[in-house]
């Protein structure tokens, strides 16, 4: 029998996200690998979902997504990302924050464009872009600051790079890029005739004050740029797969007939349920970032105990560990060292890395209970590495 088998999937494996989860689960461990928030969904966001159900909302919405949601979208965009988005016209609705990518990539790049990513990255971009045949193109970030600078960005250009992808508040490393990175990005993308794709789904998942600055807002960007974002993380429902699109009208055309044909739409009594979350009072997001900051600072100071040396990260919910210094053949040795002492699962940083700088991080999400967070943490402190510091 003749082997069915598309060449688009060829030479791609599940992530080692889902491969340490597997292992976490054997063993009854606690799962920091897998970027799942474990906190309890906000009773008006829970509430109203049910009262939809309740309601009988349960047919289809148009392709772009419900007239209600996209109204209250455009609302919070005008008050929160700089961003002036007709809301019959420039926003989608999707099926995540994934499904708005992957209906990006199709509906407004061919095969064999490329497409610039910034690494580390979020490996989910890099296997989508070469599912629907697009060229990776690659500019590596140092740590600790992970800085943009506009003449290496220059210098990763390609003669076929046609986009590019900023995720900002970052996954992995939880960078934000700042004003004068974007305007880097923004001369350069004006040179190069460059699209620029954002994942913003972290968005209001940030500390120390930091704002977050939406790309399209920047220096004439808008009219190059899809924004994306999502509703998973901020309102704690990662399994309700609700994101959107934005993009002038243009651009967001495409991009709703391609999830259209993949989709058809997004969840319709669920995009009622978060209606109630976009339209939160601002004390409902000051108070997420309080939460979040104090998770942070307390898988840090665990790390930092164990010799896991953490790069503190400035928004969404993971840090990378540094274990260089512990001289590990690679970084799936050491999660699988870190699990077997104390069954607490990482992410190998070969996820987000093409190359070396792979073996030398781990990634930890701390989107958790606290009672489950801490007792990571009192694990965390007790890990010895097996191998020696280099």
């Amino acid at each position: 029998m003749r082997r069915f088998l598309s060449r688009r999937v060829q030479g791609l494996a599940q992530s080692d996200i889902r491969r340490m989860s597997r292992e976490c689960e054997t063993v009854g461990g606690i799962n920091l690998a897998m970027g799942s928030c474990d906190l309890p969904t906000p009773p008006f966001v829970r509430d109203a979902a049910i009262a939809a159900l309740q309601a009988q909302k349960s047919s289809y919405t148009f392709p772009e997504g419900a007239a209600p949601l996209r109204e209250a979208i455009a609302a919070k965009l005008e008050r929160d990302n700089g961003i002036r988005a007709d809301p019959a016209s420039e926003i989608i609705v999707t099926v995540g924050s994934a499904g708005a990518f992957a209906a990006t990539l199709e509906a407004l790049l061919d095969p064999g464009d490329g497409v610039l990513l910034l690494e580390p990255y979020y490996g989910y971009h890099l296997n989508v872009l070469l599912t629907v045949g697009l060229e990776p193109h690659y500019l590596t970030l140092d740590p600790p600051d992970f800085t943009v600078r506009e003449e290496e960005l220059r210098r990763a250009v390609r003669p076929n790079t046609r986009a590019i992808v900023i995720c900002t508040p970052s996954n992995p490393s939880g960078k934000m890029y700042g004003p004068e990175e974007l305007s880097a990005v923004a001369r350069v993308a004006h040179d190069h005739d460059l699209l620029v794709v954002t994942d913003e789904i972290y968005e209001y998942i940030r500390y120390d004050g930091r704002p977050h600055i939406s790309p399209a807002s920047v220096d004439g960007l808008w009219e190059r740029t899809v924004s994306i974002m999502g509703l998973s993380k901020t309102f704690s429902v990662t399994g309700w797969r609700l994101g959107y699109a934005v993009a002038r009208e243009e651009l967001a055309q495409p991009i709703r007939l391609v999830n259209d044909l993949h989709y058809v739409c997004a969840p319709t009594p669920l995009q009622h349920g978060v209606i109630p979350g976009v339209q939160a009072p601002r004390s409902y997001f000051d108070s997420l970032q309080v939460l979040y900051q104090g998770k942070r600072d307390l898988i840090c100071d665990a790390l930092t105990r164990a010799g896991l040396n953490p790069i503190i990260p400035q928004g969404a919910f993971y840090v990378l560990a540094d274990i260089r210094q512990h001289g590990y053949e690679s970084s799936h040795e050491a999660a699988m060292d870190l699990l077997r002492q104390t069954r607490v699962a990482a992410a190998p940083g070969t996820d987000f890395h093409r190359g070396a700088a792979g073996h030398g991080v781990m990634r930890f999400c701390f989107a958790k209970d606290d009672s489950v967070l801490e007792e990571a943490c009192r694990r965390i402190r007790e890990f010895r590495p097996a191998v020696a510091t280099v």
